[in-house]
């Protein structure tokens, strides 16, 4: 196809992220070519834009504005890290599920505590721990006497926002029984299947690993969440912040909602609109694959990952204000949303961290360009 304009180099990396420098897991980058139109813009049928579609179709009431504003409530709380408020704010909008790992007091509840009271909903905490039993979670039948029958009394599941802290201090068969509410949206109790109210997500925290008394979460469940974030130690200006405010406890409790249930469902319903091109499925799809052949990963991506990973794209997408995803969408959340799926290999020699193999992975990969 024949183009008026003629752009040189790479659409979408210009500014590559210091994310992705170089790598040894492939020799050379090849690129795809997207036609573009008179207008630079790409093509409907071979690029990332859709003509059908603006920016300002995202969201009827506003999407940018409760974006912010939302960001803006959460960092009353959390001092400097914006970045983890937004990755936190978008996999919410992405109907995923967030996990938090991070070493003990950086603000992993607090990060969990200020996005669920940010929401006019319903948001439930559960403290896990070693005694803690499935049915604490899901609910129980209880017998009623005075009418002979049973009774469901749902568990703290049943909400919108379920912060599920220091998850991994509880044990496998505890962990186990989020799996089916993560990923259809239902509890079975007694044969019976109820339906979550959405919006519905899991935020969960937890220590690493090799912190005593912790159990690791099974590849089934760590699968399950689209994004894991690290919220890491506050820098000098925001940790003196914290003591001029004294923590954050007095903040939480002062924070109010400033978006509703309804308002999140509409920012999702926005989210899924957000176009993603048939050029841009490749290249996902690519992604999942070469992670399957990387010599130094035993435990590729599967394809729920492929879908999430493409859902957290949309979600960034739409929170930069475009109604069309790019490469760097995928790259601004690839480590996010696929390092704590991978399982690398320990039997050559010095391991390779998950982080590190999904760098390599998208340096291998083909980057859709116009030219």
């Amino acid at each position: 196809m024949a183009t008026a304009n003629t752009w040189s180099g790479e659409l979408i990396d210009n500014e590559r992220s210091a994310d992705f420098p170089g790598t040894t897991f492939a020799s050379t980058l090849s690129f795809v070519t997207i036609d573009v139109g008179a207008d630079g813009t790409p093509t409907a049928s071979d690029g990332f834009a859709n003509a059908s579609a603006t920016a300002a179709d995202i969201a009827p009431r506003g999407f940018a504005a409760l974006f912010d504003a939302i960001t803006a409530n959460i960092e009353q709380a959390i001092h400097g890290k914006t970045e983890a408020v937004e990755l936190a704010i978008m996999c919410m909008l992405a109907e995923g599920h967030l996990l938090v790992e991070d070493v003990p007091g950086v603000g992993k509840t607090s990060l969990a505590k200020a996005l669920s009271a940010s929401v006019d909903c319903v948001w439930k905490r559960v403290q896990f721990t070693p005694d803690l039993l499935p049915t604490d979670l899901v609910g129980v039948s209880v017998y009623q006497r005075s009418s002979e029958s049973f009774r469901f009394q749902a568990g703290p599941l049943f909400a919108n926002i379920v912060l599920a802290d220091e998850i991994n201090r509880a044990s496998p068969k505890t962990q186990s029984a989020l799996l089916e509410a993560m990923e259809e949206r239902q509890v079975t109790v007694d044969g019976v299947s109820r339906q979550l109210a959405p919006p519905f997500m899991v935020i969960a925290t937890q220590n690493p690993v090799d912190q005593e008394g912790t159990y690791r979460l099974p590849e089934s469940q760590l699968d399950r969440f689209l994004l894991r974030i690290s919220i890491g130690y506050p820098g000098r200006a925001s940790e003196i912040r914290m003591l001029d405010d004294q923590g954050s406890a007095k903040v939480l409790s002062g924070l109010d909602p400033v978006v509703s249930a309804e308002e999140i469902n509409g920012m999702i319903d926005a989210v899924r609109t957000v176009y993603v091109a048939g050029a841009l499925k490749s290249y996902l799809v690519d992604l999942a694959e070469a992670s399957r052949h990387h010599p130094g990963i035993e435990l590729g991506l599967s394809p729920r990952a492929t879908l999430q990973l493409a859902a957290a794209t949309r979600a960034h997408a739409a929170a930069r204000g475009r109604s069309y995803a790019t490469p760097d969408d995928v790259k601004a959340v690839g480590i996010s949303a696929l390092a704590h799926r991978i399982m690398v290999r320990t039997d050559r020699g010095a391991a390779l961290s998950p982080e590190d193999a999904v760098r390599e992975v998208f340096e291998a990969v083909a980057v859709p360009v116009a030219r």
